[in-house]
């Protein structure tokens, strides 16, 4: 492991995400694509890919693993950021300037992934 601040604020980042979806569900299934079945799991299980993914960087024998593993589950959430882009209601009320911009970031969250091997 790198020893950047940058390397360790990740797990930080994705353990309190992970967190978020067990604290403020209700936000997260509000963002939930309709097409998706079981919201509410969809949202729980996310929560629990986060919280394993940014604990599983911290052990070195499962990093490698983690950051694919990130990696993966970025881009399976840029359904949920395209989603949000396609309506009124489906944006939550965030600005679209931001939900375009959240998508080249979910890019840059990937290649941070990547910079982790």
């Amino acid at each position: 492991m790198n020893s950047s601040w940058l390397l360790y604020v990740m797990p930080l980042m994705y353990v309190v995400a992970g967190t978020m979806h067990f604290i403020k569900p209700k936000a997260y299934m509000r963002i939930m694509p309709r097409y998706l079945p079981n919201p509410k799991l969809l949202v729980y299980l996310s929560g629990i890919a986060e919280i394993v993914l940014g604990i599983a960087l911290c052990i070195p024998a499962l990093e490698v693993y983690a950051v694919y593993g990130i990696i993966a589950m970025l881009l399976v959430f840029l359904l949920v950021h395209f989603y949000m882009l396609s309506g009124e209601k489906a944006s939550a009320g965030i600005p679209k300037w931001i939900l375009i911009i959240r998508i080249p970031l979910q890019f840059g969250l990937m290649y941070w992934a990547w910079w982790y091997l």
